[in-house]
């Protein structure tokens, strides 16, 4: 099997599927990565069988994704309030578990934790609301633009307060990884919810704040392109001033507002998907997060065309 050399895979295209650790990396392994990314339902059971894996050098750990190792409690989930709570306790345990997931990183050789940081909470499920009326009736529609009125009003009147916590939350996260020694890099990702932190501007806030400190984007490419659809930022350009602060990248692509597809080959588009790739270029860590229904063959295939457009700018892989 082809090596895919640098680029890393992420457990969530397999977990469900092989709830047996070794089995799931395997399974990777034999798409010809050679590193994964271990994912936020990762369970420490699952560790047990994989860590020999690792000690061994049959597979590398790229980076891990908190909250790490799986944590049943929703409000340390991936869709939650996370580093922004106003609630003291609540938001020193969300500092500790991410801790704690930098330590694993480090103790697997990992480069990088991606980290969800936080979002402003509804009453409502205001994405889905959104994407119903996207799917439906269209962007332009009276009905999306009402309620997207009402998401903006909202994020706005609160977004700034949980930006100032979450760059409260991640100093003391970075001072107690400087004390510890874990060297390694927390990557802020673009979220696939209109409500969840960060937009692009206020990823340029939180790193700006953080300056020196081990802080960037993680740009997930399926979710920048979700959210540029429905209007929330510019996927591409507002890129621009934020290029020398890729800590990584999520390699999928989006079908309307549906992620987690193979770039290129899913699609059926040959072009589109060339705007992301500066910032694949430019990342430190690359991993492709795709869906259970990706097959091997479209895997291999997205893989040839993007790491043939990498080569033809310059770039080897």
């Amino acid at each position: 099997m082809e090596d895919k050399g640098e680029f890393s895979f992420s457990t969530c295209w397999n977990i469900k599927r092989q709830p047996a650790g070794d089995a799931m990396l395997r399974e990777i392994r034999g798409l010809g990565f050679r590193r994964v990314e271990l994912n936020y339902n990762v369970t420490e059971a699952m560790l047990a069988a994989i860590e020999p894996m690792i000690e061994r050098g049959e597979i590398g750990i790229s980076s891990v994704h908190n909250t790490f190792p799986h944590v049943p409690d929703p409000d340390y989930g991936t869709d939650s309030v996370l580093l922004g709570f106003e609630d003291k306790e609540k938001r020193q345990r969300a500092v500790d578990l991410l801790i704690r997931s930098a330590e694993y990183a480090r103790r697997y050789g990992g480069e990088a934790v991606v980290v969800h940081p936080g979002e402003v909470p509804f009453p409502n499920d205001i994405s889905k609301e959104l994407e119903q009326i996207y799917s439906g009736q269209g962007r332009d529609s009276e009905a999306y633009r009402s309620k997207w009125a009402e998401l903006l009003e909202r994020r706005e009147a609160y977004s700034a307060g949980y930006v100032q916590t979450i760059i409260e939350s991640l100093d003391e996260v970075c001072n107690r990884a400087a004390s510890q020694g874990l060297h390694v890099r927390f990557g802020i990702e673009t979220r696939s919810r209109p409500q969840q932190l960060p937009t692009l501007a206020e990823a340029k806030t939180i790193i700006g704040a953080l300056k020196g400190a081990p802080v960037g984007i993680w740009y997930d490419t399926g979710h920048a392109i979700m959210m540029d659809r429905l209007g929330l930022y510019d996927s591409v350009g507002e890129m621009e001033g934020l290029m020398e602060d890729i800590v990584g990248v999520h390699i999928h692509e989006a079908i309307g507002l549906s992620d987690h597809w193979c770039p290129y080959v899913n699609s059926g588009n040959t072009d589109f998907y060339d705007a992301y790739l500066p910032m694949i270029e430019r990342a430190q860590v690359k991993v492709y997060e795709l869906k259970a229904a990706c097959q091997p063959g479209e895997i291999h295939a997205s893989h040839r065309l993007l790491a043939a457009k990498l080569a033809g700018r310059g770039q080897a892989t």
